[in-house]
């Protein structure tokens, strides 16, 4: 699909690896100028590279942690400094730990707020002044399929990530028509973290082999199959072009038909 997000410039977080770097891929393949964001500065390093070579828009790294508001304000001043503007915020963060809740101190219950819901918060809070003088100004969430039915062993994002989706149908409202908010609502994918899981599976002895790990992690979604990390990333671009204009404050899921839920 053709997104015309060429010269557009995206701000995509938690992009070093998993769905972020996905999502960076697609816009930097659209020649769009995308900034990326990691804590691991080699392998944010490396991500670079990567996206340079697949698109004519520029590619700026920084590195920085997104439950620190310094580093927040830090990773959106590069933004300004570089491209003297920002079109496009799309916000990712890594999971939560899991854990039942009578396992979880309040140490767990705030650091969780702070990485999926303050994280949120500041950037749009930072973003939004510029994103309003875009002729395109858009903020996708990447949030999780747990907003939506309750994963087991994982009350912090069922609870936490609930947060998200309703400051996003906000925003939906205060900020348009300036700016568009939408999110989406990953199932699993086959990111890092879930190949890692299947060959720790294989090596104990639970699956003949990668694929059929990958299979078995598909079982029981309809479409047979987990998510491919660009599946996501082409869904994220999507809702950031004008291909979407007029989609606004919605929660979209990407898992294949896996939920349940009937909204």
């Amino acid at each position: 699909m053709v997104y015309e997000l060429a010269d557009n410039v995206a701000l995509v977080t938690a992009s070093s690896s998993g769905l972020g770097k996905a999502t960076a891929e697609v816009f930097a393949e659209a020649d769009a100028n995308v900034v990326v964001n990691g804590r691991d500065v080699e392998r944010l390093e490396d991500t670079v590279t990567e996206l340079q070579e697949l698109g004519d828009g520029e590619v700026v790294g920084v590195a920085g942690d997104l439950t620190d508001a310094d580093d927040i304000s830090r990773i959106v001043d590069t933004t300004i400094a570089e491209f003297d503007g920002l079109d496009h915020l799309v916000t990712s963060a890594g999971g939560p730990p899991s854990g039942r809740f009578e396992e979880l101190t309040d140490e767990d219950w705030y650091h969780a707020f702070d990485l999926l819901v303050m994280s949120v918060v500041r950037l749009v809070r930072e973003c939004a002044p510029l994103l309003k003088e875009s002729d395109s100004g858009t903020v996708v969430t990447i949030t999780s399929r747990s907003v939506k039915e309750a994963i087991p062993s994982l009350v912090l994002s069922n609870a936490v990530r609930m947060s998200v989706i309703g400051l996003e149908k906000t925003l939906s409202k205060e900020l348009a028509p300036d700016v568009r908010a939408n999110a989406v609502l990953p199932g699993p994918h086959e990111t890092s973290r879930i190949e890692g899981l299947i060959e720790a599976g294989v090596e104990r002895g639970e699956y003949p082999s990668y694929e059929d790990g990958l299979q078995a992690r598909g079982e029981g979604n309809p479409l047979g199959r987990i998510g491919r990390p660009r599946e996501l990333g082409e869904v994220v671009a999507f809702l950031s072009s004008e291909r979407s204009s007029y989609l606004n404050g919605v929660a979209i899921p990407v898992d294949g038909g896996g939920t349940a839920s009937n909204l």
